[in-house]
Formats: C-alpha cells, sequence, structure tokens
C-alpha cells in the first residue's frame, strides 16, 4: 500500500488517519507549519511536503485546503472513503476527497476533488458537489442538489431537492435550505435567511 503524508496535524487529522490505517496506508507523517509541534499522533510532523511525497489534506476549511492543493496538486491521493461509508455502485469521487464514517452517498452523484464529506453526511442521488465543498456531519443533502466550490455546510443542516448552492457561500448549523443560493452568500436558521452577501 502507498506512503502517504496527512496534511494538517490537528483534530480533522486524527479523522483522516483513522480512515487511511484502516485502508492501509502506511503514514510517513503529519505536514503542520505550527512551530511548536514535532510529532501528532506519535508520527513526526513535517514542515513541508517532503519531494515527491504523496499526501492527502486533512484541513477542514476550504480556503486553505484549496491553497495547499494548488501547491503539489500531481502529489494529491486518490480519496479516502471510510470502510463504514455507504457509496452508491455509480458514484464518482475524485482526487484528495475524504468521505468519513458512516456517510452516505447515494446513486448518480459526484463529489468533485479535495472535498469532505465528514461523519454520517448524506450526500442523496443525482447531486454535484463541486471541488473544495465540506459537508459537516449529519448535514443532509437531498437529490439533484448542486452545491458550488469552496462551501461549507453547516453540521446538521438540511439542502432540499433541486437547490441551488452558489461558490462560496456559507450554510450554517442546523440552516433548512430551501431556495437557490447565491455565490458568496452566508446563510442561517430554519427556514434559511441570507444574514451576509
Amino acid at each position: 500500500m502507498d506512503e502517504i503524508y496527512i496534511y494538517g496535524a490537528s483534530g480533522h487529522g486524527k479523522v483522516v488517519l483513522d480512515i487511511a490505517v484502516r485502508l492501509g496506508f502506511k503514514i510517513s507523517g503529519f505536514i503542520d507549519d505550527n512551530p511548536i509541534l514535532e510529532t501528532f499522533e506519535s508520527y513526526k510532523v513535517f514542515k513541508s511536503l517532503p519531494k515527491g511525497g504523496k499526501y492527502v489534506i486533512a484541513i477542514g476549511d476550504n480556503t486553505i485546503r484549496e491553497k495547499i492543493a494548488s501547491q503539489c496538486p500531481n502529489n494529491i491521493i486518490v480519496a479516502l472513503v471510510h470502510d463504514t461509508a455507504i457509496i452508491a455502485s455509480n458514484v464518482h469521487i475524485a482526487t484528495g476527497t475524504i468521505v468519513a464514517a458512516s456517510a452516505v452517498v447515494n446513486a448518480s452523484s459526484t463529489i468533485k476533488c479535495n472535498s469532505i464529506i465528514n461523519t454520517g453526511a448524506i450526500v442523496e442521488h443525482d447531486c454535484i458537489i463541486e471541488d473544495f465543498v465540506h459537508i459537516s456531519p449529519n448535514a443532509t443533502i437531498c437529490g439533484g442538489v448542486t452545491v458550488g466550490r469552496g462551501t461549507h455546510i453547516g453540521a446538521g443542516a438540511v439542502v432540499i431537492p433541486g437547490v441551488k448552492i452558489g461558490d462560496r457561500c456559507t450554510i450554517g448549523a442546523g440552516t433548512v435550505v430551501l431556495k437557490d443560493v447565491a455565490n458568496g452568500v452566508t446563510m442561517v436558521g430554519n427556514p434559511g435567511r441570507v444574514i451576509k452577501k
């Protein structure tokens, strides 16, 4: 099995470590620019990616994840999918994406590069999740939804069928999204209301 580095020595790094180990990857260490970290979860912490090293990004912040991915895009490994996740047979999951424990991705959905489908999140049929999206724990994305690049869907949020959410939006925890959301919007509440454009 491949040797990989995990980019990000923090809480999400622990989640990604568990997935990678369960899948049989050999962990070469973590990468983190925190000057006081020398080890994390008993692994050595490097300040930068060793030349030629393969890696996965374990950072929840979409903007930071995108910046890191742009530095060595060809060294990012295939998707990591937890062995308890349920993935339909005709789903496409792209490079660098993390699918955590008990997540569900249903028929004919596409999860693009370097996204996170976090613990217990549900992505229903015919959804398109663009690059660098983070769908937080227990969020439910109903059928036929599109989620734009760099958008964060908060924990427990619900997006009803057929909605289109723009790029770089923030959907607060517990929000119920009933209609399309423009680029760059922050939405909270039930029903969802825009609090920032």
